[in-house]
């Protein structure tokens, strides 16, 4: 059975929370009193899947203190589906993000779950296994669909590596 850090332990330890999201010793994860209920990531993940132009965010970023007495009100209006991502970091500095799992999902553009089901988006996995009618890829077909500037790309590549070997 996995189990996720409770909000309090969150609140209690936003600062090591940071350190392990500078020394990059952590990657996004989940995190509630009643299973996954909101999501930590770095300020970096959530820019990088364009977070700024998917969410409202305040002006502001919140100080890991402030933070720290906000985050009961905060994951009320989360689970209530009302709360919007917080941006939060020392000296003003946009470090961290929290936001509730359903704006995660939205964020990175997984499908949600069925009601009733607990999921972690953090640590989904997803079926690799190729469809019935998969094959492989066919570069010389690819390049063709693409165009002839894309052929002749192909061809200096193709001429390049073997002027290489």
């Amino acid at each position: 059975m996995t189990t996720w850090a409770s909000v309090e332990g969150i609140r209690g330890d936003l600062a090591g929370v940071l350190s392990r999201f500078r020394e990059g010793r952590t990657r996004a994860f989940s995190f509630g009193d009643g299973g996954p209920e909101a999501v930590m990531l770095t300020y970096d993940e959530f820019e990088d899947l364009g977070g700024e132009g998917k969410f409202t965010v305040g002006d502001e970023v919140v100080e890991p203190a402030a933070l720290a007495e906000q985050l009961p009100g905060l994951m009320e209006a989360l689970r209530a589906g009302s709360g919007t991502p917080v941006v939060w970091g020392d000296d003003g500095e946009p470090e961290a993000v929290v936001m509730s799992t359903t704006q995660y999902r939205d964020l990175r553009g997984d499908d949600h779950p069925p009601a009733g089901v607990v999921d972690d988006p953090t640590v989904r996995t997803y079926a690799t296994e190729p469809l019935p009618d998969s094959r492989p890829l066919d570069l010389d077909e690819w390049a063709a669909r693409m165009g002839p500037d894309t052929q002749e790309v192909l061809e200096e590549l193709r001429r390049e590596d073997r002027e290489g070997s």
